[in-house]
C-alpha cells in the first residue's frame, strides 16, 4: 500500500510446473519406461514480483517452492531437482528467495546488482540452465553498455550459484568438470553485430581458488586446498543467418580455450597445467514452417578442465550437447549431432536428437 501511495507500479507473474521424466537404458536392472523405479518428479511453483521503482532502478524477486506433492509415493521413486529438498517435510524451507536483485539505468550503462540469471549468450562458461524444473541463479555484479553501435559490452563478477540438479535451495561455489571455482568469477564480453548477417560474440573469464579435488581415474590423495590456483577461459561464437539465406539457412561457429595453473600436490603425479581447446560448427534450416533440423560436430582435447558450465558443473556450451550426454562429449572427444524441433504452438515442441560420439580418453 505504501508503494502504491507513492506511485511504484510492481507487476506480478509467476508459473506451475509438473515435471515428470522416466526413461530406460536397456541394461539387465533396467525396468523399462514409466516404471516407478525409472521414474523421477517434481512440483514447482514460482511467484515473480518486480518493477520501475522510481529514479532509474528497476526491482526484481523470484520466490520458488520445489515439492512433490507426494508423486514420490506411487508414480515414482524420485525427484528430478534437490532431493534433499523437494522431499523435505519441514515447511518453513521448501520456498526459496531465487532472485533477488536491483538494476540502475545510468545513461547507455545498465547496473545490476544481486540474485540473478546470466543468460548463455551472454555468459557462455557461466550460465542458466533450463532443462531442469527450475533455472539456476547467480549471486553477482554485472554491468552491460550499449555506447558503441550495435555492440554490447558485459562486465560480470559471478561469486555463487544455486546447482537445480543437487542444491537448489543451497547456494555454493562455482563448479568445474573435477576442479570447483572456489572464488568465484570475473567475466568480460563483447557482443557485436556490425557485420551482415552474423552475430559475433567473445567472452573471456578468470576462474579464482580452483580446488584441488581429485580428477576421475587419478590418485585420489589429491589435497583440496586452493593455493592461489586460477584458470583463464576464452569463449567466441559466431551465428550467421538472414532472410535472404535459403530455407532459413544458419550456421554456427565456436571456439573454446581453458588455461589453468594449477599447483599440484607434492604427492601427486599429473598434468594440471594443460590447456583445453574445442571448436564447434553447426548448420540449420527450416524446410518448411515450425520445423527446424540441425547438424553439428564438435571436438575437445585432453586439457585439464572439460567444457563445462561452471555455474553448475553440469551441461556445456557445446553444440552438441543433448540429454544426458555431457560427461562424454566435454572433454577428449569428437561428436557428431543431428537435431530435429518441430513446434506445435501453445502445445509445445517436439525434439529429437542423435548423438554419435568418440571417446578417447584412457579412464
Amino acid at each position: 500500500a505504501m508503494a502504491a501511495d507513492k506511485g511504484v507500479d510492481l507487476t506480478t507473474t509467476g508459473q506451475a510446473v509438473i515435471y515428470y521424466e522416466t526413461h530406460t537404458d536397456d541394461t539387465r536392472a533396467d525396468k523399462g519406461m514409466f516404471d516407478k523405479d525409472e521414474s523421477m518428479a517434481n512440483v514447482g511453483l514460482q511467484l515473480n514480483i518486480g518493477g520501475d521503482i522510481g529514479n532509474g532502478f528497476t526491482l526484481g524477486t523470484q520466490a520458488s517452492y520445489i515439492g512433490t506433492l507426494g508423486l514420490e509415493k506411487n508414480l515414482v521413486s524420485g525427484t528430478r531437482a534437490d532431493a534433499g529438498q523437494s522431499l523435505n517435510n519441514d515447511l518453513t524451507t521448501q520456498i526459496m528467495l531465487s532472485k533477488i536483485f536491483v538494476a540502475k539505468q545510468i545513461g547507455n550503462t545498465t547496473l545490476k546488482l544481486g540474485r540473478q540469471e546470466l543468460p548463455k549468450s551472454l555468459s557462455p562458461l557461466a550460465y542458466s540452465e533450463g532443462w531442469n524444473v527450475f533455472k539456476n541463479t547467480f549471486d553477482a555484479i554485472v554491468a552491460i553498455n550499449t555506447d558503441i553501435k550495435d555492440t554490447t559490452i558485459v562486465g560480470a563478477w559471478v561469486g555463487e550459484s544455486n546447482d537445480p540438479n543437487a542444491n537448489y535451495s543451497t547456494l555454493s561455489d562455482l563448479k568445474g568438470a573435477g576442479l570447483d571455482v572456489n572464488d568465484g568469477a570475473y567475466m568480460l564480453t563483447v557482443a557485436n553485430k556490425s557485420i551482415p548477417m552474423t552475430a559475433l560474440t567473445a567472452s573471456y573469464y578468470t576462474l579464482h581458488g580452483i580446488d584441488l579435488a581429485p580428477l576421475a581415474g587419478t590418485a585420489a590423495t589429491a589435497t583440496a586446498d586452493n593455493n592461489g590456483n586460477n584458470a583463464t577461459a576464452l569463449w567466441i561464437d559466431a551465428k550467421i543467418a538472414g532472410k535472404d539465406l535459403p530455407l532459413g539457412l544458419n550456421i554456427g561457429l565456436q571456439y573454446g580455450n581453458i588455461s589453468p595453473d594449477i599447483k599440484d600436490d607434492a604427492t601427486v603425479t599429473r598434468a594440471l597445467n594443460k590447456d583445453t581447446s574445442a571448436l564447434g560448427v553447426k548448420v540449420g534450416m527450416k524446410p518448411v514452417d515450425n520445423l527446424m533440423v540441425e547438424l553439428a560436430y564438435t571436438t575437445v582435447d585432453d586439457g585439464t578442465i572439460a567444457v563445462k558450465n561452471t555455474g553448475t558443473g553440469i551441461k556445456s556450451p557445446l553444440f552438441t550437447q543433448a540429454i544426458y550426454n555431457q560427461d562424454f562429449i566435454s572433454s577428449d572427444a569428437s561428436t557428431i549431432g543431428l537435431k530435429a524441433a518441430y513446434n506445435m504452438g501453445d502445445m509445445g515442441k517436439v525434439i529429437v536428437n542423435y548423438n554419435m560420439t568418440t571417446d578417447d580418453r584412457n579412464a
